[in-house]
């Protein structure tokens, strides 16, 4: 049995023509799914940016699948990861490697063909691209050219991760990657200490340890935190403690194995009385008359005793002029 699916953006009485360079070549666009063949319907030229399973490869949907199927080739960031989720699915579209070393003239490549009214597809090795995904320098490219987007959406790990953490989810931010080196990883986290929502960040697992002792001496240990592991696999785990409890756990346990996102919750107000705050606040001006924003929090927390991610937080607030 075979089944015809429409092509996103297109209508069943308005089927865009086959006139797209390649389009004669001896290929029907078919995808499986549920034990059935089904016809994908021409595709409009322009660049799809796909969404694909981050792990289970169950995790797609209809219209992907039929957008792969029908595109005139796949562009993937490791040829060897996408071309298992085709053959698992019965679709042969050509793939081509674009990934983070792909320079400019491949780009001028993929937008000539564009340009020649080819659709390609743009998928990353796992979730929706552009994501910690260098996809964005090739849709900066095609908008340029004039070339039509159109996104395809679909799993994500920042929002799978996020919505099995059980932290806040009405605000948050997605940091991706922290640096690999010791003292710029605590410098950035300092510039997330003041985020007023809840922390994602992406993490490979050998650093996993190094990051979470960092994230507790940073952004304090009483933080509430998720280590999400595997997301939608096998041996999808999730760990939820505090920063420091994680810290710990992961320090003596080792690295783990597998695909890791951290999630964090947003820093807790503290209780404070006037008196407090405009000593703290006197402190925090003088500081900054003669140093910069981080020094002054740093002797200001070193003189009071106070936390150093609130006191600069604080720092931050008057250092802008704000009450």
């Amino acid at each position: 049995m075979t089944r015809r699916f429409d092509a996103p953006g297109t209508a069943p009485h308005m089927r865009v023509p086959s006139h797209k360079p390649g389009a004669d070549r001896p290929r029907t666009p078919t995808f499986t799914a549920f034990g059935l063949a089904s016809e994908a319907e021409t595709l409009a030229p322009g660049l799809h940016i796909v969404a694909t399973p981050i792990g289970n490869l169950r995790d797609i949907t209809i219209r992907a699948l039929a957008t792969l199927a029908a595109a005139d080739a796949v562009l993937a960031e490791d040829t060897r990861v996408t071309r298992t989720l085709l053959a698992h699915y019965g679709i042969t579209t050509p793939l081509l490697a674009y990934h983070e070393h792909s320079n400019e003239a491949v780009r001028e490549r993929m937008v000539a063909r564009l340009r020649a009214g080819e659709a390609l597809a743009l998928v990353s090795d796992a979730g929706t691209p552009l994501v910690s995904d260098p996809g964005y320098k090739l849709v900066q490219a095609a908008i340029e050219a004039g070339i039509g987007i159109t996104p395809v959406p679909g799993p994500s790990a920042v929002m799978t991760a996020l919505v099995a953490a059980g932290l806040p989810t009405d605000r948050f931010f997605f940091e991706g990657f922290l640096p690999q080196k010791a003292g710029a990883r605590r410098n950035r986290l300092e510039a997330l200490v003041p985020v007023p929502g809840t922390l994602v960040l992406f993490e490979s697992p050998h650093r996993l340890p190094e990051m979470l002792a960092d994230a507790a001496a940073v952004l304090g240990p009483d933080r509430p935190a998720a280590v999400t592991r595997e997301l939608t696999k096998l041996y999808e785990t999730v760990r939820r403690d505090t920063l420091g409890s994680l810290s710990a756990r992961f320090g003596e346990d080792g690295p783990p194995k597998g695909e890791i996102v951290v999630i964090i919750g947003a820093a807790t107000a503290p209780e404070r009385t006037a008196d407090s705050d405009a000593a703290l606040d006197a402190l925090l001006r003088a500081a900054l008359e003669r140093h910069s924003i981080k020094d002054a929090a740093s002797l200001v927390a070193d003189d009071t005793g106070q936390p150093r991610r609130l006191v600069y937080a604080r720092a931050l607030v008057l250092a802008r002029g704000e009450p």
